[in-house]
């Protein structure tokens, strides 16, 4: 059997990572496992991963000989057929609050649309963390084949009976002292300014902001992939950039609070019972023209909805009173969108995928 692996046009991460390493966790012999590497991402794969070149004639080589294909986004990079018989297993890599796709405001041009719709009639199965993500993942994708509604495996470790032996693992390797509070601040992209050569701002004066916090806290900053044109501070005293951190489940474990805006980071994180706090500097630009959401942010987000940095200081300062005040809101939000998130949605999937594949 072989098996080729897809997470972020060449990372390994996201739910596939999760998956990957649960799988051959089990020792299953006589599978042979294949990772698309990007040119950038390719040292940091672990040893004895095996890797083809992502857009490359070996990696649609391997595409076509593969029975089993894991991705968490499309794979279009390379122009591929799928073999008869193979399994396509498509995990995607977040519960969308921003709208995708064709329901997004802001969208690719007809050309780069069409090869993405391709690619969602070649998916067998569709792994969702929830209920919820099953109905926005349908209407987004317009996909009507079978889903795996198991949580996502890429948020196991936050359940994990060795969550608070990492969460310490983690917090040392970052150099943060006992007491220290860790402030992840992780945004999302704008379509407008995912581009190479396009002025980004950061829209958060992140030196600021520690500054104002104190030598108590550290802000770690985490940028979206596609924004490594934007512009950071450097990593120094109480601002860590840990954009090149393999694995952000970590950095939730060490985090004593998030940040972010309309990442679906505040899904995941939630799964801690940590606070979160969203940072909507550019609200109506982003809910009324680029993207739009696919439900009410500021009514129903797991914690305040803030429009400049000063509020958010002052959250930030106060944060046992920011938890008690949106307590209720963080409980709906969590039954809502994280209620089967047990640690063993690896388990499930790879339960229902291995059940339905012939062994020869």
């Amino acid at each position: 059997m072989k098996v080729v692996w897809n997470a972020d046009n060449g990372r390994y991460a996201d739910n596939p990572r999760a998956l990957h390493e649960a799988w051959t966790g089990r020792g299953d012999d006589g599978v042979e496992h294949v990772w698309l590497a990007s040119s950038r991402q390719a040292a940091t794969f672990p040893p004895g991963v095996a890797t083809v070149p992502i857009g490359t004639p070996q990696a649609v080589a391997a595409l076509e000989a593969a029975d089993v294909l894991v991705s968490n986004t499309h794979v279009q990079l390379d122009r591929w057929r799928k073999r008869p018989g193979a399994t396509y297993l498509q995990t995607w890599h977040g519960t969308p609050l921003k709208r995708i796709h064709r329901d997004a405001a802001h969208q690719p041009p007809d050309d780069v649309m069409a090869l993405l719709d391709d690619d969602i009639a070649r998916w067998d199965l569709l792994v969702t963390p929830s209920a919820e993500g099953t109905r926005l993942l349908r209407a987004a994708f317009a996909y009507e084949g079978r889903v795996l509604e198991t949580g996502y495996p890429r948020n196991d470790v936050l359940s994990a009976p060795d969550r608070e032996a990492r969460r310490a693992r983690v917090r040392s390797g970052l150099g943060l002292a006992e007491g220290t509070t860790a402030v992840l601040y992780a945004p999302t992209y704008r379509d407008d300014e995912a581009v190479p050569g396009v002025d980004a701002p950061l829209g958060l004066d992140v030196g600021a902001l520690a500054a104002r916090l104190g030598d108590d806290a550290v802000v770690l900053l985490r940028l979206h992939h596609y924004m490594g044109h934007q512009s950071r501070p450097a990593s120094q005293g109480r601002v860590q950039d840990v954009a090149g951190y393999p694995d952000i489940s970590d950095l939730y474990l060490a985090a004593d609070v998030l940040v972010t805006d309309y990442s679906s980071s505040m899904f995941d994180f939630a799964v801690t019972g940590k606070p979160v706090v969203v940072f909507a500097y550019d609200l109506e630009h982003y809910r009324d023209r680029l993207r739009g959401f696919t439900f009410d942010l500021e009514a129903e987000a797991p914690g305040p909805v803030l429009l400049d940095q000063e509020a958010l200081t002052a959250a930030l300062l106060d944060l046992p009173a920011v938890a008690a005040a949106h307590a209720g809101r963080y409980a709906r939000f969590v039954e809502r969108f994280c209620a089967l998130e047990d640690g063993r949605a690896s388990e499930r999937v790879l339960d229902a995928l291995l059940g339905d594949l012939p062994r020869g």
